[in-house]
């Protein structure tokens, strides 16, 4: 016997898939990761990172970049290669959400690797997840109070 829907039901579902936003639309409209947008930006990974996917990125916050001295990051956003080097060593092929976290190595898109430690709360390498499972239609973002970066 099939099961049906509720009317409520059926509309939540519509405006939900109408609402879907992808990684950056949902990035950006949380507000607080505006360096993030504009490093994406400068590095040329927008229309990536808007793709089909899935992804799981591993968002620093504005106060994770703001950690990094000025003239450091101002240096890191003029050097293309070395950019898109740091932001793809956020991203992780597929969709992992929480719950399917385990701790160890973990392959980023950039290639290396991150490591993943679940004692006392999730790290990522230095950086400590502050809140996890924000979805987006192509993938799931992890926010982090740290950038992280490649060896």
């Amino acid at each position: 016997m099939k099961k049906l829907l509720s009317a409520a039901a059926i509309s939540i579902c519509l405006m939900s898939t109408a609402n879907a936003k992808d990684i950056v639309d949902t990035a950006v409209s949380a507000g607080n990761f505006k360096t993030l947008a504009t490093a994406l930006q400068a590095a040329g990974l927008i229309d990536t990172l808007k793709g089909k996917g899935p992804f799981t990125v591993f968002a620093p916050t504005d106060a994770a970049f703001a950690k990094i001295p000025k003239a450091q990051l101002d240096a890191l956003l003029a050097d293309k290669a070395k950019l898109t080097s740091v932001l793809t060593y956020h991203v992780v092929p597929g969709k992992v959400m929480s719950k399917d976290v385990k701790a160890g190595a973990v392959k980023t898109v950039q290639g290396s690797a991150l490591n993943v430690s679940t004692t006392g709360g999730v790290k990522v390498n230095n950086a400590t997840v502050t809140a996890v499972d924000i979805v987006a239609d192509n993938g799931v973002i992890h926010v982090i109070d740290t950038v992280v970066l490649p060896n």
